[in-house]
């Protein structure tokens, strides 16, 4: 059995970590049928919006030490390759894709774990769960993309006091933090999040790619680049016919009906 499970319904492509018995750590088998499945979501044209979830009472806590340990005891602790050819393909096709991503973070989320979360455009945590940043209680440094995400959500100060000092966050000051879009209780964590995706699947998908673009070009960018840039996406997404059927179903007063192009 694939240590992750991906299916699709109502345009959504639904990802789930499968190991509960590890709390659906970062194995290698995991980390190369994770990077593969997103990658193949997001080329998937039946998938206009993408969750990200975990089974059991995890949603990923990061790299798997146990194989890890291994690798360490061989001499070669393999994290520069496991970081180049697993993580950082993962979390840029998270962060790049062009359609929505939504985590359903139904447990806790640790390191990596927790980095895949923040590259979603939204987090539907549960009540129970929590976000740790626990590379440093391990004597490592950061990876999973967390330095650039991070900051980003909760401000440069709050993100080095989270890297330097690993705690686990609850979700109730996740969501004060902003690492949290919204906090329910366990049961609907996954409900709330289709939800969610099943709106963004029948939503302007290219507008939503633009929106994605726009924040990430703006973010390594200046003002005068980013301005430019804007322009750019509104000539892109003013040529759909996303666009020009959502002007007439307004004009018409009607509902529009969006179908990702």
């Amino acid at each position: 059995m694939s240590p992750v499970r991906y299916e699709v319904a109502d345009g959504v492509g639904v990802i789930t970590l499968d190991r509960p018995e590890a709390m659906n750590s970062l194995d290698t088998a995991t980390k190369v049928a994770l990077r593969d499945t997103v990658v193949a979501a997001e080329s998937d044209d039946a998938v206009r919006a993408v969750v990200l979830t975990g089974s059991g009472r995890a949603f990923c806590v990061g790299q798997d030490l146990k194989e890890h340990a291994q690798a360490l005891a061989s001499g070669d602790s393999g994290l520069a390759t496991t970081v180049r050819e697993h993580y950082n393909p993962t979390v840029r096709t998270l962060l790049t894709m062009p359609k929505p991503v939504v985590a359903a973070v139904n447990g806790v989320a640790a390191g990596a774990g927790a980095s895949y979360a923040f590259a979603c455009d939204l987090r539907i945590v549960a009540d129970s769960a929590g976000f740790n940043l626990a590379f440093a209680a391990i004597g490592l440094s950061s990876d999973t993309g967390s330095s650039w995400t991070l900051p980003r959500l909760v401000g440069w100060a709050k993100a080095r006091e989270l890297l330097f000092l690993p705690r686990t966050v609850k979700a109730d000051e996740a969501l004060a933090l902003g690492l949290a879009t919204e906090v329910v209780p366990v049961e609907s964590v996954l409900p709330r999040a289709m939800e969610l995706a099943r709106g963004f699947a029948a939503g302007p998908t290219l507008a939503y790619a633009a929106l994605r673009r726009a924040l990430e070009f703006s973010a390594t960018h200046g003002l005068d680049e980013s301005l430019d840039h804007e322009a750019d996406m509104m000539q892109w997404t003013g040529a759909s016919d996303d666009h020009r059927a959502a002007v007439e179903a307004f004009l018409a007063k009607q509902q529009a009906v969006f179908r990702g192009r």
